[in-house]
């Protein structure tokens, strides 16, 4: 059996860190923005496998000594312009037939790719500083996010990553098929967003008053985190049974569990205690009417059950009951110059009007491939996402393709696909079998290297 990968080597890390750098917007899905692609997606698996191993200082230390925070912001919110106003475009161009759409799709994961890397790291004090100015940037984009989450319908359950394969990539209706693939990554990126969020608000303290002004009163986000913990997108019902959504699937919760806190309820809670129980909020946060009687539904929230996984709540309830009976003191006025952000309105003020154009370019420069392009993409795609990588990052043990249960038995020519029985391989095969030939191809070149 192969070893379980490890971190990479501190000198191929630091420089990875140093070659980070922004990229235009009409230059995505180019060959210098693939190798930046390739840079985040190691050092986001060389995080998380760093994280497990508590050795993630090293990564921490890099990107604050090289000022890269803010380079990887600006990146997030360049990719995400992309998919809002590009991406659509692409969609709909009837003249546009690609041989393979996962260059398309490569682009779709890169804002994943960084928002995960940023939950990484930024649990970290000197991470959230070095973010400067950029702060007000990500806190805005953490916001639209969190705000998309509050939408979505409880009844509403996601696409999730393991009901669309490669297979899916290579099929006649392929781009119908990479728009539900990106509605999918929307709903897992705007859940890493709200952990980076809470992240933030553990640093209020030190935090630019712009920044607190902004998460308290701009965006009001005390009340935004209320109707996550009202409606919570991460749980519905489903043929009379709760599913919850964990580590990147949903799963029935048996009833033993059903009260049971998750980790993304624990990030709103946290987030809440920190914007509403510290010093620094309580005197910039309007307690008006409306905002009090919003904040007041929390207490229906407040079991003994809940309290008991999280102690702290016990400060929660006695604010909540303090707040009930009282009228709090209006927020001080303080005279101060406001920051905004300006990275997602300089990117768009830039490249107004010329989405199609930019579109088009990109067609013919960066996602129209030929045949010799597309296996030299292939042989680095499967270096980066090696499958031995992303086993070991994998927080569930594999399930069959077909049936979904516990599997043992994998495809052993692509090594991609696990099954249960010999039985359910079989029935599998004909839809397997174009990605099969693909992967295996990639697997010899790459073997071939």
């Amino acid at each position: 059996m192969a070893a379980v990968p490890g971190p990479l080597p501190p000198a191929e890390v630091e420089a990875m860190v140093r070659a980070l750098q922004g990229s235009e917007l009409r230059d995505i899905g180019g060959q210098g923005w693939l190798r930046q692609h390739e840079y985040v997606e190691k050092l986001n698996m060389h995080g998380i496998l760093s994280a497990s191993a508590g050795q993630e200082q090293l990564l921490t230390e890099l990107l604050v000594s090289h000022a890269k925070i803010p380079v990887l912001i600006g990146e997030l919110i360049s990719v995400e312009i992309w998919k809002h106003k590009i991406f659509p475009v692409l969609c709909q161009l009837e003249d546009f037939k690609p041989r393979s759409t996962f260059p398309i799709y490569v682009v779709l994961h890169h804002e994943a790719s960084i928002i995960n890397l940023l939950e990484t790291v930024f649990f970290y004090k000197e991470i959230c500083e070095s973010a400067e100015d950029s702060i007000l940037d990500l806190i805005d984009y953490c916001h639209r996010k969190l705000t998309l989450l509050a939408a979505r319908s409880t009844k509403a359950q996601a696409v999730t990553s393991a009901e669309l394969r490669a297979e899916h990539l290579a099929s006649p209706s392929s781009m119908q098929e990479l728009q539900k693939q990106a509605e999918m990554m929307e709903f897992e990126i705007s859940l890493k967003a709200l952990s980076v969020l809470r992240f933030i608000t553990d640093q209020v303290g030190s935090l630019p008053l712009s920044a607190v002004t902004r998460m308290l009163n701009t965006h009001n986000l005390p009340c935004l985190l209320v109707e996550l913990v009202e409606h919570c997108p991460w749980s519905c019902w489903e043929a009379g049974k709760i599913k919850k959504f964990e580590n990147g699937t949903w799963h029935v919760v048996p009833p033993e569990d059903q009260v049971k806190m998750t980790k993304l309820d624990g990030q709103v809670w946290l987030a809440l205690l920190n914007l509403l129980l510290s010093p620094e909020c309580q005197h910039k946060y309007r307690f008006d009417g409306f905002n009090k009687s919003q904040l007041l539904k929390l207490r229906a929230f407040l079991t003994d059950v809940l309290i008991d996984q999280l102690p702290n709540l016990v400060e929660m309830q006695r604010f909540l009951s303090y707040l009930a009976v009282t009228e709090p003191a209006p927020p001080r006025k303080d005279l101060i110059l406001e920051q905004v952000p300006v990275i997602r309105d300089h990117i768009l003020k830039k490249n107004s009007g010329k989405w199609e154009a930019i579109a088009k370019h990109q067609v013919k420069h960066a996602f129209s491939p030929t045949e010799e392009e597309l296996k030299l993409q292939a042989r680095r795609w499967a270096q980066t996402y090696s499958l031995d990588m992303m086993e070991a990052l994998a927080p569930d043990k594999p399930r069959c393709r077909v049936c979904g249960v516990e599997a043992a038995k994998r495809c052993s020519r692509c090594r991609n696909e696990w099954y249960c029985t010999r039985a359910c391989q079989v029935q599998h095969w004909q839809k397997h079998k174009p990605a099969c030939n693909l992967m295996a191809e990639v697997s010899r070149s790459v073997d071939d290297l």
